[in-house]
This record gives structure tokens, sequence and C-alpha cells, in this order.
């Protein structure tokens, strides 16, 4: 499978069955991490962790309390693609990290980004 990046004007292809997406929370600045399988039904959450907690940034219930993050499996159906704003009034982006290789992305105002299956991109 592959992910498709749509930021900035330009579609960026990544092979990657899996990705982490993260960020540190813009009021908080708390880092709040997303792992992600790409799957022929859409993107679907595995896990999220929280480095603590705040406002908007409460952990669930069933959350664990590991190594300083709060670790929980979130129960959602797969999603046909991730909408993320890019206001560039955060000071950094998302980093999305898949097989070892990191990229930033949204970091500049302008508009959102989308994050999806390529098999998807065309719909």
């Amino acid at each position: 499978m592959s992910l498709c990046i749509l930021a900035a004007g330009k579609v960026t292809v990544m092979a990657a069955t899996a990705f982490t997406l993260s960020w540190t929370h813009s009021v908080q600045k708390t880092r709040w991490e997303e792992a992600w399988r790409v799957m022929p039904a859409g993107l679907e959450i595995v896990q999220a962790r929280i480095k603590g907690s705040g406002a908007g940034m409460e952990p669930p219930e069933d959350a664990v309390l590991k190594d300083g993050w709060w670790v929980y499996a979130p129960k959602l159906p797969p999603r046909p693609e991730l909408v993320l704003a890019a206001s560039g009034a955060t000071g950094e982006g998302w980093s999305l990290c898949a097989n070892s290789q990191c990229t930033v992305i949204g970091a500049a105002a302008g508009a959102p980004v989308k994050i999806k299956p390529c098999e998807q991109s065309a719909q």
C-alpha cells in the first residue's frame, strides 16, 4: 500500500503500510503520538500516546501510564482520510514517520494537509 500526502499543492507518495503521526499540543505544549495502518478500507488508528494531560487532552479511562505516556487503543472505524489544519501559528507542524523516515508537514500556514491511502486519492 502507499500513503498519499496532499500538502502545499503537491502530492507526496510514500510506500508504507503503517505510519506514526506526532505533534505538540499548541496550548498545553504536550507531545501526542498516533500509530496508524494503511488499509484498503482507509486509515486505521492502532494506538495513541499522550505525554501528560491538559485541556482537551484527557486520556480515556482505559489508558495505561507507560514510561510517562498515557497509552490507549482508540476504538474507531477506518477513516478515508485525515485532514490536518495548517495554521502556521503553532511553531511546528506534524511529524509523519514511516519506514524509519520522518517528514514535517503542515508547519507553514496554508491549505489543510490531507493524508489518505493512494488508492483513494483519485476519489
